[in-house]
């Protein structure tokens, strides 16, 4: 027992050894808040703890020097008047807040190896906070002018990030709120989408409209907005013309099938005898059954129902400012309609599996050719939603 002991002892004086030497190490290379990180994390195990007296000097250290470092920082980026030393300005006094509020709750912090309390110069930055915050939020917003003053969509885009990184720092500040909205107009592709039928056949209208629904299509495109019809105030730079060009429609085919199944079934049971014609029991005193068996038919028909459409075209994808093709991807669809069922006469217990499936089936009445290609459409909506989606402008 005593040398497991002397083993914990020595394992957890090892193990303090090394997280001191992590600290120094992060130190001298001027890694600061991930010496105060791994300092505070030990001090927060036991403060008083004899082998985590050396945090409490290197956290002294470390906290010195990284403030002192901020402060230099920041006051070489105060020169610059760009957005991104605004932007560190604001996050070098809010590392400045964050790194006092993580050492505050260990305080006081008495090290037996200086013969003193650590000294630990804590500053209110709260103004400082307040107006590098402003400085960067207003720097953030003129910016996003510059970016608003253009005519291209690339720079509405660019001001919407910058409105969103606004956002993020103050919401509701000034009319960003309106701006975005704008920016995100402006920054948009609208694209305008044509359904042309030059098969010579009727195309359902709730197909037309289900097709160029397109907020059933899940793209989840936000700078790209597809209309099915145009818009008053809106200019359309993109479109596409969704193309029919034939529709192949089958005529109703019904065949029949018929055949014999014949199957040797079990048929009740009978008992054993001896040669005296009593029945033979078991050591149970029970009689002996012995199956029959019995040869069974049934005559077999099975009917298929069946009708197919097919739908064959294109998608054009279309410059509309310069009047100009693209690039072009074929779409085609085919949709069957079949149906099988059976019926038989004679003995049921002649029939397979797949025929007793077949035999809760019946006879239905085939689907209109407005149905059949309205069901076809289904399979061209979702094939154009693949080419939307794999082929961007």
């Amino acid at each position: 027992m005593k040398a497991y002991y002397i083993l914990l002892f020595t394992a957890l004086l090892s193990f303090s050894c090394n997280s001191v030497k992590r600290t120094e190490r992060f130190v001298s290379q001027g890694n600061y808040d991930e010496a105060i990180n791994l300092a505070v994390k030990k001090l927060q195990k036991d403060k008083t703890a004899k082998e985590f007296d050396t945090h409490i000097k290197l956290l002294e250290v470390a906290f010195l020097k990284a403030t002192d470092r901020d402060l230099r920082e920041i006051e070489f980026l105060k020169k610059d008047k760009s957005t991104s030393s605004a932007k560190k300005v604001y996050y070098s006094y809010l590392d400045l807040k964050d790194r006092q509020n993580k050492i505050r709750p260990l305080l006081p912090l008495h090290s037996l190896e200086m013969g003193r309390k650590a000294n630990f110069v804590f500053s209110d930055y709260s103004n400082e906070i307040l107006n590098s915050k402003e400085n960067y939020l207003n720097a953030l917003y003129q910016e996003a002018q510059l970016y608003l003053n253009s005519n291209l969509k690339k720079d509405f885009r660019s001001a919407f990030n910058v409105l969103c990184e606004i956002d993020e720092v103050q919401p509701n500040y000034r009319d960003v709120k309106k701006l975005k909205e704008n920016a995100h107009f402006y920054g948009t592709d609208f694209v305008l989408v044509e359904l042309n039928n030059h098969t010579g056949q009727f195309i359902p209208f709730r197909l037309e409209q289900d097709l160029l629904d397109f907020n059933t299509y899940d793209l989840n495109e936000f700078w790209k907005e597809y209309h099915g019809k145009p818009e008053q105030g809106i200019n359309y730079d993109l479109g596409i013309d969704l193309n029919f060009q034939t529709i192949q429609i089958s005529p109703e085919r019904i065949s029949e099938k018929q055949f014999t199944r014949k199957e040797r079934v079990k048929d009740g049971y009978d008992y054993r005898y001896d040669r005296g014609g009593n029945i033979i029991k078991d050591s149970l005193g029970n009689p002996i059954k012995i199956d029959k068996f019995k040869d069974v038919s049934a005559l077999v028909t099975i009917t298929t129902q069946q009708k197919s459409v097919f739908v064959g075209g294109e998608v054009v994808y279309k410059d509309l400012n310069n009047r100009r093709r693209i690039k072009n991807f074929p779409l085609s669809a085919e949709f069957i309609f079949d149906n099988v069922f059976l019926k038989y006469r004679g003995d049921k217990r002649a029939l397979s599996n797949e025929d007793m499936q077949l035999l809760t089936n019946h006879f239905i009445i085939f689907p209109s050719n407005e149905q059949m290609v309205f069901d076809a459409g289904t399979v061209i909506k979702e094939n154009f939603r693949e080419i939307l989606i794999n082929n961007p402008f």
